[in-house]
């Protein structure tokens, strides 16, 4: 017989990799080039928006720029991006970040967003590893709050992470982990 289970959960990820797909992410682009130019796009922009970002950038020991992320969910979701890791304002190495999300979801947005390694330990943590998981121990902010950001704050915070740039619209409560891999583009 026929499993309706199988074929709702089908269509879910299949609905979602298609939403992925239609969202102009990059994927088999021109590589580190047109990854470049979207990195130093963002960075001018959180910059010229949000002018408290430059000097925490300033401060970072690196700062990882994804100028896109692209997620959509109906239950089950996902979202992806690339992006490059600057030190002292140098490209030195492109990024994947990868997100698998499951519970209430419905709706698709794409975003910007830029982690800060505040410390040394931190930047190498995140360079020496084979693929970085975000978690409990990055401090999520948004770009209002990054221009604020006092120097008692990034001492005490390895890792901050802004997101900015939000367009369209994913509402729910889900659990779910984003992990960055290097790539060569």
């Amino acid at each position: 017989m026929f499993n309706t289970d199988m074929t709702r959960r089908g269509l879910v990820l299949g609905a979602a990799a298609l939403a992925l797909g239609a969202c102009n992410n990059g994927i088999g682009s021109n590589g580190a080039a047109q990854i470049d130019a979207r990195v130093e796009a963002t960075q001018n922009f959180l910059f010229q928006r949000y002018p408290g970002t430059q000097d925490l950038a300033s401060r970072a020991s690196g700062v990882l720029y994804m100028p896109l992320i692209t997620e959509a969910g109906f239950g089950i979701g996902g979202s992806y991006g690339r992006g490059a890791l600057r030190i002292q304002g140098v490209t030195v190495d492109y990024y994947s970040a990868t997100k698998g999300t499951i519970g209430f979801q419905i709706g698709a947005q794409q975003y910007a967003h830029a982690l800060f390694f505040m410390t040394p330990e931190a930047l190498e943590e995140f360079r020496r590893s084979s693929g970085w998981a975000a978690s409990g121990e990055i401090r999520y902010a948004t770009p209002d709050q990054g221009a604020s950001i006092g120097k008692e704050t990034t001492e005490l915070d390895p890792v901050i992470a802004l997101v900015f740039g939000q367009q369209g619209l994913i509402a729910g409560a889900t659990l779910g982990g984003v992990k960055y891999t290097r790539i060569i583009p």
